[in-house]
């Protein structure tokens, strides 16, 4: 616990200059800044490094890009392989755990120690892989490395210690699971196979153990030779050979034929007694055409032969439809007598695996269940009805049903909000499940007692919401929302759908939502904003839509004579609210050159709808199209349900919408804000001199969101802006003369081209552009310490009066890019400060959906087109510099973040009142207070009123999170209205009113006059403020080499921190206020934008992200999260008592073979079959061994560490109980022998001897 004292500055007032991150406000870490003043403030800090540690606790959604498939029968648990080297367990609901090879192979093949607690994957790298299940988190035990053979199939019988392994080559080599050490017993292919062939068999494709013998081993090569192997005898006892390639082979349970499946879509069935020929070859979908020939079929890639005892065997494969149906879907064919059902998959087959009852492959297996492994999907089809119906999944393996593009996390939510989400969204489930029991439910998870109410909202690109129930580290789907039921739909061959774009125009770009109001927002790719109230009824409704100018307006351009030493800044005035007009500007227009000009991207539906219970949406707010170029998408987004006001901005401005009266009460350009506290010293520009019309990049549609097997993964920022790195062009820039530099003209609204409600609100709808004062090149040194140093004998910009200026880019024509899905994005990022640094900027542009370029280069290089840039979509240019001014110079002031929240608009207020905190790519933080009507009716009735600009507050880099604490350090929660059903029947006895919570900066009145502390965390700084004074009190740079992608102000331990994560990987917090460092730890690289823009903090110490396309990872950084992490998660493996196999009978047992008498030991023992080559394969200990268990484990493990030494206590005492017998049977033989003596020397006495 560390307890601080700090003198705090109020009464005297600093300069703006003084708190905007001057040298003097400090630079190192927690650094303060002291200013005499007779107030002093206390905060015990109750946070250290000892309550944090990082770690993953649990992976949710479906495994990506899977390859291999697993069940054990009797644990009843799936495992699941995929091409990255992870592998899901899955069990029970709840039951659900992640492993990954260190080594990122793909999973070849995975093979279950049927009942033993333990899993062999083989990887693609050819090693094998020993995991001990019987902990909560899995580790490797084992690894055996093949150096010259490729695995290619593997095969472990059931109840045996001796794994069969295929290689490339065709041999068989076989494994000691115990000792994971190689058997000197190797079958070789050319023993194998006839000495007369002469061409190779082919890699192993099959290997099985014969059900009526076991020390008969089938062999399948790819090439169509099958031979049974007599281990006892080392040799074959029957060889075939087929003409087509062999994919599969099973075993009928007899064990007296088996079939194969075939690369012409056939199958074969053969019997022991002939092997010369097959008994039947049948081919399920080829068909006989008019000529006589069978179509041509695709191969049958799996097949399984299953006996029942009640019915006819079942035939069950995967593939073998004919080529002639072009289009048709993967499917499934179930072949149960002569019937034949195909069933149709919506993705391709990865694997699928026949569920039986009884692990003996040598009974009867009695099939209930079958199940599949999609690409994208995985499903259970029950065998047991005729219809074949499939289960209904419990795990979240939709969560990529519509690529996801953003998320949220909301830890400790109101305990009632999950039960009714949960009613309304379980009336909307689909139907036609089987009604019998998820089939796989192995394992035991119980509710741990570290739970809480927590919620994760997935957007998605087709403009759908999810709502996941994520308590207690497992994932249900609650509720969808679906925004696209808002708009009307765009119809094939209008210029309008077009233009929206292909394939993605409602696709969700950010979200905010209110808990405790339940009011929910959803900004979109179109530029739109839906806001939803929640409600337990059904209505009837009208839409209703605002449609906002927020655009660059350039107009006379004007000389530099005129405007070069009269900066033209446009004088910030209160904006009033107008009336609402359901359609606020006239219909879509077209200037005079053709362009389109004031019209939405979407169109609203304007009709009544009737509308279910749940979400329904209040209002729709537009950014409209302006001289032919499209509205610049939104980049921050903040609404507060006390206030009634919704805050919005883009690279352009803000606007502030109050959505009870549904009106705009502020549309502003980023510039205007400032008024007379701009911190920098600027110079309009001219915009460009070409306009011309963009609708063919106007909403460039989401890529696929799987691509084919051939083209892997690519990235959906196909308009991904980036900055040249032609230093050619770069050193003309530098070298221009004043006079080749056109000026802008002075920004100001055209009232003719606004309709009446919008023109009266004398706002300014444009961001300027314009030269910036580089605070960090004075005289020409680099006085900033991220700057490069300046180039000696290189002309840079004229300086004027003021000190030099960089040039800070006019506005491009920038597209809608494609929906910006966190599930497709995989870009090449190298995050090192050294060559090949990824550019901060563009990684913000796409972090925030800002599509900004150069003007410049747009124009002036002639090479630099959009397919060029299109074909450079995997790369990021070169950051040229990373001071705080320089860096942004290629790119608009955006709107970075905002914050609603109570506190000090101006130094001189004495009680806090509604305020809007903006930040900007700048660095710039800017507080604008708010006059609300506190009276209700007022509210309805009465304007919203917007002050000038207060307080403005510079930081280095973009400024990312708003923070506030009361004077003890405890964290303000923004103010909220508590929720009411506004389509509840109306009470008469109790009206409606709205019931606002307000969170005070102070706890007691008389303490008002302390203020509160304000958080502003930037790219690469955090700073403390006091309010009102604004002092400066803690500054704390972040990084230096790299630049934070997420920030969040969190509660933890009954405290509060600063958590961040850069985009080198590293996952930070710092104290607070004092911004001491608490915790770093290199997490993970960043290595493609889906990280960075689903990364997301919450409370009590978790956060989230999404892993790949299709999963979700959550992690926490609490250590007492950590500690009872064991305890949270489910348990894989449960003692379970191995069934008993079937009494064969007297005759089955006599005539069936000697299965029972086969002993592998004796045959691939060291004793009988020697070492294996060393350079054959090496031995590898893991982590999760024996010797290292008392380390690397914990909970569970530890359980059974205990259990194994309480096990070896028992041993000993039973080791004491036999010495005790055996005393004792000593003792006794002793007391016999006198007794024996005693009865001889007695025996012939008479009884009057005695």
């Amino acid at each position: 616990m560390k307890k601080f004292r700090k003198v705090l500055d109020g009464l005297t007032t600093s300069s703006p200059g003084g708190t905007m991150g001057s040298p003097s406000c400090g630079s190192a870490a927690g650094t303060p800044t002291a200013a005499p003043t007779p107030k002093e403030i206390d905060v015990q800090e109750t946070l250290v490094s000892e309550n944090f540690q990082l770690c993953k606790t649990v992976r949710h959604g479906f495994p990506y890009q899977p390859t291999s498939l697993a069940f054990d029968p009797v644990q009843k648990i799936l495992a699941i392989g995929s091409r990255s080297g992870g592998v899901r367990i899955l069990g029970r609901p709840g039951v659900d755990c992640y492993c990954q090879h260190e080594s990122g192979a793909a999973v070849l093949q995975l093979q279950f120690l049927i009942n033993e607690g333990a899993l062999v994957t083989a990887c693609a790298d050819d090693t094998l892989h020993l995991w001990n299940l019987r902990q909560r988190r899995p580790a490797v035990l084992h690894s055996l490395k093949f150096n010259r053979e490729r695995i290619t199939f593997c095969h472990l019988p059931f109840q045996s210690k001796w794994l069969y392994v295929g290689t490339e080559r065709g041999n068989t080599h076989i494994v000691n699971i115990e000792s994971f050490i190689l058997s000197g017993y190797v079958i070789m292919w050319n023993k194998a196979i006839e000495l007369s062939t002469k061409t190779h068999p082919g890699p192993v494709v099959h290997l099985s153990d014969s059900p009526k013998d076991e020390g008969k081993l089938l062999i399948g090569f790819e090439g169509g030779t099958i031979v049974q192997w007599d281990l006892r005898a080392k040799k074959a006892d029957f060889r075939i050979y087929y003409d087509e390639a062999i994919h599969s082979v099973s075993w009928h349970h007899e064990g007296k034929q088996f079939m194969c499946s075939h690369s012409d879509g056939s199958l074969t069935l053969w019997t022991l007694r002939n092997t010369t020929k097959p008994f039947q070859v049948t081919f399920p979908h080829g068909k006989i055409q008019k000529d006589g020939r069978k179509e041509s079929c695709k191969p049958i890639l799996k097949v399984e032969y299953k006996t029942s005892r009640s019915s006819e065997p079942f035939v069950i494969f995967s593939g073998g439809l004919s080529y002639d149906k072009a289009g048709r879907r993967p499917a499934l064919t179930i072949m149960h007598g002569k019937a034949i059902t195909v069933l149709e998959m919506d993705y391709p087959i990865v694997e699928f695996m026949v569920l039986c009852e009884t692990p003996y492959n040598n009974e009867v297996q009695d099939p209930y269940a079958v199940v599949v492994l999609l690409e994208k999907d995985l499903i259970v089809v029950d065998l047991t009805q005729s219809n074949f119906p499939v289960f209904e999944n419990p795990y979240p393996m939709d969560i990529h049903e519509s690529p996801v593009t953003c998320t949220a996390y909301f830890a400790d939510c109101p305990p009632d909000i999950i039960p009714i989400l949960y009613s309304i969204g379980a009336k909307n489930k689909k139907t036609g499940y089987s009604h019998k029991e998820w089939p796989i439910g192995g394992g035991t998870w119980t509710l741990g007692s570290h739970t809480y109410p927590e919620i994760i909202i997935t957007g998605h690109a087709d403009g759908s919401i999810k709502f996941w129930d994520a308590s207690a580290f497992t994932l249900q789907m609650l509720y969808k929302l679906k925004t696209s039921k808002v708009f009307e739909k765009p119809k094939p061959g209008e210029g309008r759908a077009a233009e929206l774009g292909e394939e993605d125009p409602f696709a969700v770009q950010m979200v905010s939502w209110c808990p405790h109001s339940r009011i929910f927002c959803v900004v979109g790719i179109s530029a739109h904003i839906i806001l939803y109230r929640f409600s337990k009824y059904d209505a009837n409704t009208q839409i209703v839509s605002l449609e906002v100018r927020l655009q660059c307006e350039p107009e006379d351009i004007i000389t530099p004579s005129e405007n070069e030493n009269n900066p033209c800044f446009s004088e910030p005035g209160s904006h009033s609210p107008q009336p609402h007009h359901q359609h606020p500007l006239s219909p879509g227009s077209r200037t005079p050159d053709g362009a389109k000009d004031s019209i939405p991207c979407l169109k609203v539906k304007d009709k009544m709808v009737r509308v279910p219970p749940g979400y329904q949406s209040d209002l729709v707010i537009q950014l409209l199209w302006v001289d032919g170029e499209p509205p610049q998408q939104i980049t921050s987004l903040d609404l507060n349900s006390a206030y009634g006001l919704l805050a919005f901005g883009n690279c352009n401005g803000l606007a502030v919408v109050d959505y009870l009266q549904k009106t705009v009460i502020l549309c502003i350009s980023t510039l205007d804000l400032y008024g007379a506290t701009d911190p920098y010293q600027r110079l309009t520009r001219s915009p460009r001199r070409n306009r011309q019309s963009t609708s063919e990049h106007c909403m460039r549609g989401l890529s696929n969101f799987y691509s084919d097997s051939k083209k892997r993964i690519r990235t959906s920022y196909q308009s991904l802006t980036e900055l040249t790195d032609n230093q050619q062009s770069i050193d003309m820039e530098r070298s221009k003369s004043p006079t080749s530099v056109h000026y802008p003209t002075s920004l100001h609204n055209d009232p003719r081209i606004l309709p009446e409600p919008v023109a009266s609100l004398r706002a300014s709808h444009c961001s300027p552009v314009f030269y910036l004062l580089d605070n960090d090149h004075v005289n020409g040194h680099c006085t900033s310490p991220t700057s490069q140093p300046c180039s000696a004998g290189k002309p840079r910009i004229p300086m004027g009066p003021e000190g030099p200026r960089l040039t800070r880019r006019g506005p491009g024509r920038p597209p809608f890019r494609k929906a910006q899905s966190a599930a497709c994005m995989e870009i090449s990022l190298p995050v090192s400060h050294t060559e090949g640094h990824a550019s901060r900027r563009a990684m913000l542009q796409q972090l925030h959906g800002v599509t900004m370029y150069s003007h410049d280069e747009h124009h002036t290089t002639a090479a630099y087109c959009w397919n060029e840039r299109e074909s450079r979509e995997n790369s990021f240019s070169r950051s040229r510099s990373s001071s705080v001014s320089s860096i942004d110079r290629d790119t608009k002031e955006a709107i970075t973040t905002l914050q609603f929240g109570e506190s000090y608009g101006r130094k001189s207020d004495a009680l806090p009142t509604p305020c809007l905190w903006v930040g900007t790519s700048l660095g710039v933080g800017i507080l604008i207070p708010l006059s609300i009507p506190t009276d209700q009716e007022e509210r309805m009735e009465d304007p919203v009123t917007v002050g000038p600009s207060g307080a403005v507050q510079m930081l280095k880099g973009s400024v990312l999170r708003f923070g506030f604490l009361d004077c003890n350090g405890a964290l303000i929660q923004s103010p909220y209205e508590v929720w009411r059903d506004l389509n509840a029947p109306e009470d008469p006895d109790r009206p409606r009113r709205r019931k606002l919570v307000h969170f005070s900066p102070s706890s007691s009145q008389d303490a008002f006059g302390e203020g509160h502390l304000a958080i502003v965390c930037s790219e690469r700084q955090a700073k403390v403020f006091l309010m009102p004074s604004q002092s400066c009190l803690f500054v704390h740079n972040i990084t230096e080499s790299s630049f934070v992608l997420r920030a969040d102000v969190v509660s933890l331990c009954n405290s509060v921190c600063l958590a961040c994560f850069c985009a080198n990987g590293h996952v930070m917090t710092l104290s607070l206020p004092s911004l001491r460092p608490l915790m770093d730890v290199n997490y993970l690289p960043l290595t493609d934008m889906r990280i960075a823009r689903t990364f997301c903090f919450t409370n009590e110490g978790q956060a989230l992200y999404l892993s790949s396309p299709t999963e979700i990872q959550r992690i926490t950084y609490s250590q007492e999260m950590c500690d009872n992490l064991q305890e949270m998660l489910g348990e894989l493996f449960t003692p379970i008592e191995t069934p008993e196999a079937q009494n064969r009978g007297f005759l089955k047992g006599f005539f069936g073979g000697n299965a029972h008498t086969f002993d592998r030991e004796e045959l691939f023992g060291e004793a009988a079959a020697g070492k294996a080559s060393r350079s054959l394969a090496q031995h590898i200990p893991g982590q999760g061994g024996v010797e290292g268990m008392k380390v690397a484990a914990s909970g569970a493990v530890g359980e059974l560490a205990r259990a194994r030494i309480a096990l070896d206590e028992r041993g000993q005492r039973l080791g004491e109980l036999e010495e005790r017998t055996a005393l004792m049977m000593t003792s006794a033989e002793t007391f016999s022998k006198h007794a024996h003596e005693l009865m001889l020397k007695c025996k012939d006495k008479k009884w009057y001897q005695f």
